[in-house]
Order: C-alpha cells, then structure tokens, then sequence
C-alpha cells in the first residue's frame, strides 16, 4: 500500500517537478521562438525565425513538464513540433515556457506558457488553443526589465528576468541562460519602441509654454485644471512620468529609498509638512539629500512647488512662504531640466507682474538670479546656508592667511575659490603680484588646495563631515601657489611676510634639507621674529613648532639601535649547550607565558629609555636655541625674517613645493624608494629624503608629457625616458604643473622672455603633451 504522502504527491499539480527528477518515458518539444515582425513574409512567417527548444519530460504520461537541464537547442520548428496551440496574434513575438514566482503559496515557482506581443506579455495555462489566460502586463515607455545576473543564479539556481509594469512585476526564471537574455532583449526592444508617457502636468506644461504670451489662455488653463494648483490634499501620483520599478537595481541601494514614483509621493507628503512645522530646516535638508541622490527627482520637487506656490489661498502668510523658501534653496542647490527650467521662469514672471512689492517677488527675483549662477552641488547646503538662503542673505566666511591673520568675506552659495582668491588679493594688495595664490583646506596636521572652480560653500559644509570624523578643526587658508619671482618679492610687503611662515612650515615639516647648525639657528630667528629680545619671562613655544621632530627621533633611534655589549647571564647562557636547557613538554606553555611576559617588560623598559633619551635631546636642543637667540639681541622682526630666508635660500630647491613618492622607477632601470619630487617654476627635480642635493632635475623644456597613467601613478616622459612615481597626490601634483605652465604661457604673452616651453592637450583627457605652438587648451586650477 503506498505511502500516503506519496500519493498526495503523485496528484499535484502537472506544472510541479521534484529537483528535476524524471517520471515518464515520452519527450516532448517546446519551442522558445523570436520574430521581427519587419521581417516577416507574406505567409506570417519569416525564413530567418530564431528559435529555442528546450526539451521536457512528461511525469508519468501526463502533460506536466518539468525544466530540462540539457543545453538550448537552435532549430526551425513545424506547427506540430512547437504546441502552437494558443490563438494565434498577427503581432506575436515571442513564446515559451517560464518558471514565474508566485506569492501566497508554499511553492515559490510555477511554470506558465508566456506570450509576448508588442502591446503586452502574457501568460497562459498552457500552448494549446484555448487556455486560459491568466494574466497582462501591458507594456509603455515606463515599464523595466533587469536583466538576469550571476548572483541570482548562484543563489536559486535560475536565470531571472524582472519585469515592472504599472501595477504588477513579473519574476521570471529559467535554466537558459540565453533564454533568459533572450526574452530580456524582446521586451526591452518592445518597450524603446513606445511612445513616452505624458502626464497631465507634462501636458499642461506644453499648453502654458505655446501660449505663455496669451495672458486669457493661460489664466483659463489655470482656473480648470486643478492638478496645476495649491491643494491641501495628499498627492497619489507623481506630477511627471516615472519608470516603474524599484530602485535597488539602479539607484543608491542601502539607503532605504522606494521606487521613483513612492519617493516622489513621499516628497509631496514632506513639502506639505512644511506648513505646519515649528523648525523647517531638517525637512528642507532632507528633501534636497533625496534630490541630491535621486537626481530625476529635482523636476518633480521644482513642479511640486510650482504647484504649491500657485493661486494660494493665503500667499503672504508664513507657512506658505516656506515653499518660497525650499523653492530659493533648491534654485541654489540643483538646475531643472531644459522644460521644467521654461516652465519655472514663466511662474516666477507670473508671481512678480501678480504680487508686486510684495515678499513673494522679493524671493521671485532672489531666485531668477540664482537661476543664472547655479552650478550642480556636491554637497546639500548646511544649516547655517539654509538660514541664511530662507531669509535671502549672503554667509560669513573667514579666510585665514599665513601667520595669525584673517580676513572675513561674504559669500553666496555660487561663490568660486577663484572669485575668494582675486577678493583677497585686492584686500592684501596682492593684485600686482607675479607670483600666483590659492586656498587651501588645512588642519593642525595636513593640508590640501582648493580648485578654482569649487563652491566655498560646499568646501565649508564638508568641513563639518571632517571635524566630526578627525576631532580637528579645519579652517580656509589663502597662501602662495606658484613662486614665480621670489627675488621681486618686497621685504616690507605682506608677501614677504607670506614667503616667510610658507618656508618656515617647510622647515618645522622637515622639508628643507639642512645642516643641525642651520636649523638651530632658523629656529632662534623665528622666536626673534615673533617675541623680540631674549628675555628670561619670554614664552617659549613648543620645540615642534620651531624645530623639526623627525630629527630628534631619528637620532635616538640609531642611538638605541647601535650594538652594546650584553650582559655576562646572556654571554654564559649563550655558551651553555642545547642539552643544559629546559626541554619542552609540561613546562613549555610555562615557559612561553614567562617570555612574554620577559618581552613585554623589556618592550616597556626600551619605551621609557627612548621617552628619556628624548627629553635629554630636547632639552640639548632647546639649551642651544636660547645660546642663538640670546646673541640674536637687537634684530628687528624684519631683519630676522631676511636672516632667516637668507638661510632657506642657500638651499638650490628653495621655493619648490615636495610631493612624497613611495617609489620612483625610469625606463633607465633606476629604481628607488621613498623620495621627494619637487615641482618648481623652471623644472621637476627628484631628492632623497633628508639630502640637499637633486638626484635628477628636469627642467620644463624637456618634458614632453605628463600626467595620471592609473589610479595612484604619475608619469613625466622627459626626451626619451619615462618616469613613473606612485603617490598620492596626482590631483595636486597635476594642478601645481598646470598653474606653473599656465603663468609661465601668460608671462610669453606679455612678453617677457623666460626660459619656457609652451604645452598642448593630447587626446587624453589624463595626459599633457608639450608642442612647438604655443597654444594653450587647458586653464590652471588656481587663480593665476
């Protein structure tokens, strides 16, 4: 008697098969058949058909099939062979059998016979005439397909397809992995083949602009279509079409966001929160970080508020002045599209010739003139910026410059490092100036140059990301660039001045090779120039702020790791045989907690030796600044600096900013480790760290080309050699080379005669490559 889950089995449904297992005897085929319909004869058929068999089994004589896991087969099949059974469409495409997966029952998939026709996919019982069909997805222009990936297959065992429509989403499944691609192109080509989707707004839109100069039509257009005014109710639909579909496949996966068309409904439900909310800047960020991720997202918010912003039963009250307000933050953040960008210009025009003089055509026009400046935002505006946007006001930005002074700026939210750097010349007297400026971002410990065209309100906004990961505070600094003419440099101006803290942060950095002597008396000049004479009550900086540290520790270092002559215990026990030692066994775990606890004192004892050896070389080094700086007496803070430059200068690198290269290998066969490239005015020179002297120097007039070969490499081709450094400064690195060859093109055109060349862009976009024709493709990063 058989089991009875056996014969419960046994009457299952005849689409359902047990991990492939085979129940009967007779093979049937199936055929998985691709049309172009501009292809197909006079008969309906074409003579090229392109068709997938897929061979199945029939469980125990019935009709159910199971997935075949023999290959695809390529074959031209009879009306007999193929189960053509369903009616037949003039406009059927393609047709086979897919697993689909089903939801509300134990059994995750279940095998249907799929149609695809240019209008829709549908899937029925079964191929014979007649079956019943048990589902549509009409395609249109909205309608997706994600197309089948590896990881689905690792994970099912399965190629899949997903195909969104409006209101369903059909999983597909296969074996096939052509099948699968198979039916992902077919209705991919369907769906390209749709006219787009217009929705009422679009629609709308398109009247308004082809009768904007027609003030009766457009008012009318207005007064019955209520879709284009204020409301107080809930959004159901976007205002513009979106694709079906969810975004994890395309869009930011991880950061909890729907589909397109859920997030869009869900931003109207935000702007509408506005109204009655006691603090609007959390939700006026939170909409411009979705609008920031999801970029099809900013013409729907555009037209939202255009909507909200129209025929307002209250339009001077101040929880309607809110969408006024996100209006002016997102005109400062994100451009509209081409016909959103029209459509919102005439509601702006619109607004100031209906509210004159009142506080909506005060923000109409803040806006309009937004409009002309914004460029695409990395980061959303921080909460003093939206303040500052939500009343129509400029920020205050501080500029710090070498030395201990600053200088406070007002900036838009358009304002360029390139308009801060000519502000701050003009409030410096720099405007003269043959060497170049920039800004840099800068903390207790690193540094880094802004490029000319970043927005400083993005470069502030990131600084409270890094405060908050560093612990450090960040600050805008303005310095010299591009030393083009050190000599012209006037010892009384503020440049000097410049010049001056710039090398003495080289030095304190240890990247001015120079004898102890030197750099003992750099340092006693320094304190002259900042405290005056020696003096007994006189402050005394810290020594890493006049002397550089690496130095001592080096020193220490080799000190401790000089041989000494060990102990005789160490001696004797080195010369007792192997046979007079503990052997290993019971004792040896004993033993080992005994060594490490023996190292780890000594690891102890070694720290404090280097910590005191430390304090004893501070200590020398700070006796014999005091020595320099008492014999200093009488120097003027102006004397001192020129002392000090006069020191710095003797080294032949002077004004070079160094760049450190883990590695540096030419096509000569040199190989080295650790080195310092050095980008000057007149040439690129290579140094060993802590050495004065150059190991090679090229200058300007033989490189041929230079620029970024991958993700941390550098490449300068010099005549016929090629120099390759790995670092990680290749975007400073090339702005410093472009700012050098930009200044040293304009002083040509002036001119003036330096020892130059003059450089090209090749068709790389990574690479520069120097020409006879001094024409120049490419402006610095830098203000020059």
């Amino acid at each position: 008697m058989p089991v009875p889950g056996v014969s419960w089995f046994l009457c299952c449904r005849q689409d359902f098969s047990l991990l492939g297992r085979n129940y009967g005897e007779k093979e049937e085929e199936e055929c998985f058949e691709l049309r172009n319909k501009e292809d197909l004869a006079p008969n309906g058929r074409t003579p090229t058909d392109v068709i997938v068999s897929q061979p199945t089994c029939a469980a125990n004589g019935t009709n159910g099939h199971a997935v075949s896991q023999s290959p695809v087969k390529m074959k031209k099949p009879t009306n007999e062979e193929n189960g053509m059974g369903v009616d037949e469409e003039p406009d059927l495409i393609v047709k086979g059998w897919l697993l689909r997966e089903v939801g509300g029952s134990w059994i995750k998939h279940r095998r249907y016979w799929f149609v695809l026709t240019h209008d829709s996919l549908d899937y029925y019982t079964g191929p014979e005439k007649g079956a019943r069909r048990l589902g549509t997805l009409v395609l249109t222009s909205l309608c997706s397909v994600i197309w089948p990936d590896k990881q689905t297959y690792k994970e099912a065992g399965y190629w899949s397809i997903t195909v969104y429509g409006r209101k369903h989403c059909h999983r597909l499944y296969t074996k096939h992995f052509n099948e699968a691609v198979h039916w992902a192109c077919a209705i991919q080509k369907i769906i390209d083949t749709k006219s787009p989707v217009e929705t009422p707004t679009l629609l709308l839109i398109r009247d308004i602009e082809e009768n904007k100069f027609n003030p009766e039509v457009v008012e009318h257009i207005y007064q019955h279509n209520a879709i284009l005014k204020y409301t107080q109710g809930p959004l159901y639909a976007p205002l513009l079409p979106f694709p079906y579909g969810n975004l994890e496949h395309t869009y930011h996966n991880g950061k909890g966001y729907g589909s397109m068309r859920e997030e869009a409904v869900r931003l109207f439900n935000c702007l509408q929160q506005l109204e009655s909310a006691r603090e609007p800047v959390p939700i006026i960020q939170g909409v411009l970080q979705t609008c920031l991720d999801l970029r099809p997202l900013r013409d729907e918010v555009y037209c939202q508020l255009v909507k909200q912003t129209s025929h307002t039963p209250s339009p001077n009250t101040a929880a309607h002045l809110r969408y006024w307000q996100l209006l002016t933050c997102m005109s400062c953040t994100f451009l509209p599209g081409y016909n959103v960008l029209k459509y919102l210009r005439f509601h702006l025009k619109r607004i100031q010739s209906q509210s004159p003089e009142s506080e909506m055509d005060n923000y109409a026009s803040f806006i309009s003139e937004a409009l002309e400046k914004t460029k695409c935002r990395e980061c959303v505006p921080s909460w003093e910026e939206i303040q500052m946007l939500m009343n129509r006001q400029e920020m205050l930005c501080t500029v710090h410059y070498p030395g201990t002074g600053s200088c406070q700026l007002y900036i838009s939210s358009h304002t360029t490092a390139n308009e801060v750097v000519r502000r701050m010349q003009e409030k410096l007297g720099l405007h003269d100036s043959k060497n170049t400026f920039a800004l840099f971002e800068q903390n207790a410990l690193w540094e880094q140059p802004v490029s000319g065209n970043s927005l400083i309100a993005d470069v502030l906004t990131s600084f409270t990301a890094k405060e908050s990961e560093s612990k450090s505070q960040w600050k805008l600094c303005f310095k010299l660039y591009c030393l083009l003419d050190a000599d012209s440099i006037s010892v009384d101006s503020i440049e000097y001045l410049f010049l001056f803290e710039q090398c003495h942060e080289m030095v304190v950095r240890g990247q001015l090779p120079a004898r102890e002597e030197d750099l003992v008396a750099l340092a006693a000049l320094r304190l002259q120039s900042l405290m005056g004479d020696y003096s007994t009550h006189a402050p005394f900086p810290p020594l890493d702020e006049l002397f550089p540290g690496h130095m001592l520790e080096t020193r220490v270092l080799m000190s401790l790791s000089a041989p000494q002559a060990a102990p005789p215990c160490q001696v004797e026990a080195q010369d007792c045989p192997a046979t007079q030692r503990f052997p290993t066994g019971l004792l040896a775990g004993t033993l080992w907690s005994h060594s490490a606890t023996v190292a780890h004192k000594q690891k102890m004892e070694n720290d404090k030796r280097l910590l005191s050896r430390l304090k004893e070389e501070a200590a020398a080094v700070t006796a014999a600044i005091l020595d320099r700086w008492k014999g200093l007496a009488g120097y003027s803070g102006r004397d001192s600096m020129a002392a000090y430059l006069t020191i710095a200068r003797q080294w032949s690198g002077f004004g070079c900013t160094l760049y450190e290269v883990d590695f540096y290998i030419s096509s000569t066969g040199n190989f080295s480790e650790k080195l310092w490239l050095g980008v000057a005015a007149t040439s690129v020179s290579i140094y060993k760290q802590g050495e004065s002297e150059a190991l090679e120097s090229f200058p300007y007039g033989q490189i041929c080309s230079y620029g970024v070969s991958d993700s941390n490499t550098f490449k300068i081709t010099a005549g016929d050699r090629d120099l390759i450094f790995e670092t990680t400064k290749l975007t400073e690195i090339m702005q410093l080379m472009n700012a050098y060859f930009s200044a040293i093109h304009r002083q040509r055109g002036k001119g003036e005669d330096p020892d130059t060349i003059t450089f090209t862009e090749s068709t790389d976009v990574s690479f520069h490559h120097m020409a006879s024709t001094p024409t120049l493709l490419e402006l610095p990063s830098h203000p020059v």
